[in-house]
């Protein structure tokens, strides 16, 4: 039993960094993130024991970080309303500084979608899942991660609109699904 706890409490040293910077993308909030990281690892470490493929840990972590975004986002306390300012207007040639309104910009736009098309967005193209991975990890249909990511894509040009000056919203819609 010490041996399992050991085990477990490594792997969360090895890899909460990354859970979290997930689960930020999932939720645009990094309080809330920490929550939903906490939420998966309880979750883990309570199935630590019936884990049976310790190489494929990653992956049910993954599910379970998703499904519990997914689940906490249909709580009625999640559902408040959010504030939000708008981007000012980017001041002077330097790349540095364009690269840093894009980030924003676009995790902005990413935080105006909805917590499924979210979902898809972060799992196909930050995890680098395919359509199967995803709608395993979502527990849905490859059709509705198919549809879901159109829909989320085009959100996303909408929202982003004269930031797309290199068209990077686009490179992004012409991956393969």
């Amino acid at each position: 039993m010490t041996d399992e706890r050991e085990q477990f409490a490594a792997y969360v040293l090895a890899r909460r960094d990354v859970v979290r910077r997930s689960a930020y993308l999932l939720c645009g909030d990094w309080h809330f993130a920490d929550d939903l990281v906490q939420m998966t690892f309880v979750r883990v470490g309570a199935g630590w024991r019936r884990i049976r493929d310790h190489d494929s840990v990653d992956r049910y972590v993954r599910t379970t970080l998703m499904r519990t975004y997914l689940a906490e986002t249909r709580r009625w306390f999640r559902r408040r309303e959010r504030s939000t300012d708008t981007l000012p207007a980017v001041a002077g040639p330097s790349t540095v500084d364009d690269d840093v309104s894009r980030r924003v910009a676009v995790a902005a736009a990413l935080r105006r979608l909805t917590p499924g098309q979210r979902a898809v967005v972060v799992a196909r193209y930050y995890l680098d899942l395919d359509v199967a991975a995803t709608a395993e990890a979502l527990g849905c249909s490859t059709g509705t991660v198919k549809s879901q990511t159109s829909r989320a894509l085009n959100a996303l040009k909408e929202h982003l609109g004269d930031l797309r000056t290199g068209d990077e919203v686009d490179d992004v819609a012409a991956r393969p699904a």
